[in-house]
């Protein structure tokens, strides 16, 4: 938990706060996607965390890649911002949040994974056809929308500006 979110914690309890948090989806060479188990809820997802005040999301993003996987994102790509009911959730602690997460791709990047054992009970790698169950609730938006970007990049659809 960042300071911030502690401070305000240490007013509201676990009432509804409103949270920005940056992820990172990590495609390594073969396609492959970087997931997560977390420790506290026991569901997958990809690494990321809350934004602290006066960072920028893509700081916060190659911080907590960082932290929590020991890899260093060399460049980020923007991939979406989610927000809005389906990024309501309850931590198992009872923290209420609605979180603004803006998600980040990564291809390239160095290290060696090294997962942060108070947050991260498994690092691994998987094909995005077979994915682990359950993804955590508050990523389930972006890592669906994710399937349908690569779906699409893999039938060869591509957007096109047309002209009047």
């Amino acid at each position: 938990m960042t300071e911030y979110i502690q401070f305000l914690r240490n007013y509201v309890g676990h009432q509804p706060v409103q949270m920005c948090g940056s992820s990172v989806i990590l495609e390594n060479q073969r396609g492959e996607v970087l997931m997560q188990l977390r420790t506290d809820n026991h569901c997958w997802g990809t690494p990321g965390g809350a934004v602290e005040l006066g960072e920028s999301t893509e700081e916060a993003a190659k911080r907590e890649l960082q932290e929590e996987t020991g890899l260093v994102a060399e460049e980020l790509e923007l991939f979406g911002v989610f927000s809005g009911e389906g990024q309501h959730y309850t931590y198992p602690n009872g923290d209420e949040v609605h979180i603004v997460e803006i998600a980040y791709l990564c291809r390239k990047y160095h290290g060696s994974l090294n997962p942060q054992e108070s947050e991260v009970a498994d690092l691994q790698f998987f094909s995005p056809d077979k994915l682990p169950n359950p993804i955590s609730p508050q990523q389930a938006e972006t890592i669906a929308r994710y399937l349908e970007m690569r779906k699409k990049r893999e039938d060869g659809v591509v957007c096109r500006e047309t002209q009047t």
